[in-house]
């Protein structure tokens, strides 16, 4: 399973998260084995959302093959692209920092988006 996390840094798992998707400068790119173990991380740098456009940056994070995407915030348009591709789409607003969210997200305690959460803007 690949599982993508907007950031601040591109400190892979110790980076501090995005408050919001579209606006992120990385993204920490997870893939998990079999058993949810952390095989591989990656910090890929963010479409530049002034240049590319909302439609450029989620377009990147599906062409990076992900499974999922957990965030603090998105809004209604990205939170459909992703769905109709096939990419879960997950909200959690607590933890601050990439591992500890990747910590509740295998343990289950990491909710799917719904159409209720989406950011309204």
């Amino acid at each position: 399973m690949r599982v993508v996390v907007p950031c601040e840094t591109d400190a892979g798992l110790s980076s501090v998260r995005s408050g919001h998707f579209g606006h992120a400068p990385w993204l920490t790119v997870v893939d998990f084995d079999d058993e949810m173990n952390i095989a591989d991380v990656q910090a890929v740098k963010n479409a530049d959302h002034d240049i590319a456009g909302c439609a450029g940056v989620i377009e990147h994070v599906i062409d990076l093959n992900a499974d999922a995407i957990i965030t603090v915030g998105m809004g209604r348009p990205p939170f459909m692209r992703f769905t109709k591709a096939g990419i879960a789409v997950y909200v959690e607003q607590e933890m601050p920092m990439v591992f500890d969210v990747l910590i509740e997200f295998v343990s289950g305690n990491v909710v799917r988006m719904s159409l209720d959460d989406v950011c309204q803007h």
